[in-house]
């Protein structure tokens, strides 16, 4: 007796397909797939749309549909979805083949070099070549399978062309396993030739059964993690330094269990910041290049640095200059092999929450010296009386700072509002001062610090936990990138909340061209002034008005005390609310405590580069290789 099939589409068996697959952890059970978002075109729109539209419209559609208005952005949308729900949901997005595929490349880089799980859905050229070249397809002369969605492969955990229907069945198993494994995930690509999309094909039944995908906790080698006991048990000065694993693992509450029998202090990435909360005894703040005082202070001298979930970036080790206790060792907490075994530390290839936990109860009893702690956490008193000042406004009439800014809206925020941010100089100023209230609020994007990130990322934010107020970041720099999802917003009547800040240019990048004898070139957005530098007048753009113009309420703010106003009124709303502010151009946030290697012309005619290059061969020089 031949096994019972179904008679559907390769895109309608994909989209049913993805609807029975579940994810659990913890006894947990969440939609792996939980949506998916389009912009439709003749690449996907007869074949895909077509089956998103059967299984996407009325109460209890069995594939919600999120229409999108930037390919690149949906991609953003669905990762900042995925980042607030720790992995274990994501969403999938699907385009046309040509410019709306090669736009999902900058989104897929962003989620795989943050191992965050999407599933990008590209429209391809014909299987069979019956037409042949199509509108937007790549010839290739001597490869006639290559196409524009090669493109993603390099920024893909798992890529695969759907060339015929069955051949869908192994290959979005395989999606799958990829996209719920914690050291695996990513963006996963599955190209869809058009033509295959709807070809019609009796498919087993049993391809459409719910299906459980398992969220491995694997614990740590018991001969690793002796060997982690004993390292820590025979430091003076050990510091954990936590990253985005801590968050992703659900690992809060163990790492801070350990951090209170212990007394071991704890510095954060970008990633991992909120892993304890700010006012925690124990919480030092962010660590690096954009690190506070106390954490790099403690990192120069540490004896073992002990990495939960961290990748150790450039910015996380101020470029190997930080770590520089002569008989410093590193032991790394990692659930993949390849970021556990960074800066040759020992290891402990394990998920965060269960290494935390089996290293609490093998330290029982284990404490750092009492002197120890008193030194940091005097250090950390002082760093509390920095973010003080730099949130202070002495004069609720003037014009605010940046921190000023960051000031008011921490006083404005609950505990589990969502502060979205990315690129810029933002970044640097959040990691130093703000003070996380819970695992959550912090949502920064800095693995790929990715300018217009932040408005979409907001959405999906908030896609993933209605009814929690949600701030997305954005310079007027990073604003122009990407603003195009406001529009979606308004349209699912999502209160996302837009802080935009004008300071006429890139600062961040205008303040680094500065340093290292650039000298502010290109940086600002100005008119060409006679010498054909763009130092002339600012342009005369009104942000505020075009974000009005997409559909949302703006609030214009010039003071300090017209920004706190504006600030609680949009928190109360239930609209998309932007608030508008002017800032200070002055730079007020503490200085950085910390190098970071951008290398400097060795040979120039201009004084300021020259100088720059001075200063550089002195810092490099205390770069340092952890073998």
């Amino acid at each position: 007796m031949s096994a019972p099939t179904r008679r559907l589409t390769t895109a309608q068996a994909l989209v049913r397909f993805l609807s029975a697959q579940y994810t659990e952890r913890d006894g947990v059970r969440r939609r792996l797939i939980a949506g998916t978002w389009g912009i439709f075109g003749h690449g996907n729109v007869a074949g895909v749309g077509q089956a998103l539209m059967e299984a996407g419209i009325g109460p209890g559609a069995v594939m919600p549909f999120h229409q999108g208005r930037n390919e690149q952005s949906m991609v953003h949308a669905a990762v900042g979805y995925a980042r607030q729900l720790n992995r274990l949901s994501a969403q999938a997005v699907t385009t046309s083949i040509g410019p709306g595929a090669t736009n999902l490349v900058t989104g897929a880089a962003l989620a795989t070099i943050n191992r965050l799980p999407v599933l990008l859905l590209p429209g391809d050229y014909f299987a069979t070549h019956s037409a042949d070249p199509l509108l937007q397809q790549l010839e290739h002369p001597v490869e006639a399978d290559v196409s524009v969605n090669d493109t993603l492969r390099p920024v893909s955990r798992y890529f695969d062309r759907i060339t015929r229907p069955e051949a869908l069945i192994p290959s979005a198993l395989q999606a799958m396993r990829v996209l719920a494994d914690p050291a695996e995930t990513g963006a996963v690509t599955l190209a869809l030739p058009q033509d295959v999309q709807a070809e019609a094909y009796d498919w087993p039944e049993e391809f459409f059964a719910e299906r459980v995908w398992y969220v491995r906790r694997p614990a740590p080698d018991p001969v690793e993690l002796t060997a982690a006991v004993e390292a820590i048990r025979s430091a003076e000065r050990p510091l954990i330094v936590a990253g985005g694993g801590v968050h992703h693992s659900e690992a809060e509450a163990a790492l801070k269990e350990l951090v209170d029998a212990t007394g071991i202090p704890v510095a954060s990435t970008q990633a991992g910041k909120g892993s304890l909360r700010h006012d925690h005894p124990a919480d030092l703040g962010g660590i690096g290049h954009t690190g506070t005082a106390v954490s790099d202070d403690l990192a120069r001298t540490a004896d073992l640095v002990i990495g939960v979930g961290t990748r150790y970036t450039d910015f996380t080790t101020a470029s190997g200059t930080l770590f520089q206790n002569p008989g410093v060792r590193f032991l790394n907490l990692n659930i993949t092999g390849f970021d556990a075994h960074k800066l040759a530390a020992g290891t402990l290839v394990c998920d965060a929450k269960s290494g935390l936990q089996l290293l609490r109860e093998a330290l029982a009893g284990h404490r750092v010296e009492a002197s120890y702690e008193a030194e940091y956490r005097a250090g950390k008193e002082r760093w509390d009386e920095v973010v003080e000042a730099a949130y202070r406004a002495a004069d609720e009439s003037a014009v605010p700072t940046q921190t000023q800014v960051l000031g008011a809206l921490d006083a404005a925020v609950g505990d589990d509002d969502v502060v979205i941010n990315a690129a810029g100089s933002l970044p640097g100023d959040l990691h130093k001062l703000w003070r996380s209230r819970s695992p959550r609020q912090y949502h920064l994007e800095y693995g790929y610090s990715c300018m217009g990130y932040e408005i979409p990322a907001g959405i999906g934010v908030q896609q993933a936990a209605p009814g929690t107020p949600v701030w997305a970041l954005v310079g007027d720099g990073t604003y122009l990138m990407m603003p195009t999802e406001i529009v979606t917003a308004v349209q699912e009547g999502l209160p996302l909340n837009i802080v935009l800040i004008q300071n006429h240019g890139y600062a961040s990048i205008g303040g680094l061209s500065e340093e290292t004898g650039g000298e502010r070139f290109g940086t600002a957005y100005r008119f060409r002034a006679a010498d054909g530098t763009f130092t002339g007048a600012p342009l005369p753009v009104d942000l505020a008005a075009n974000a009005a113009s997409l559909g949302m309420d703006v609030l214009r703010a010039k003071t300090v005390r017209e920004l706190r106003e504006a600030l609680a009124t949009a928190r109360a709303s239930d609209r998309p609310t932007c608030v508008y502010v002017e800032t200070d151009p002055a730079p007020t946030a503490p200085p950085a405590e910390a190098w970071w290697d951008v290398p400097v012309a060795e040979t120039a005619s201009r004084e300021a580069a020259v100088e720059a290059r001075e200063r550089y061969d002195r810092q490099v020089a205390g770069r340092r290789r952890h073998l």
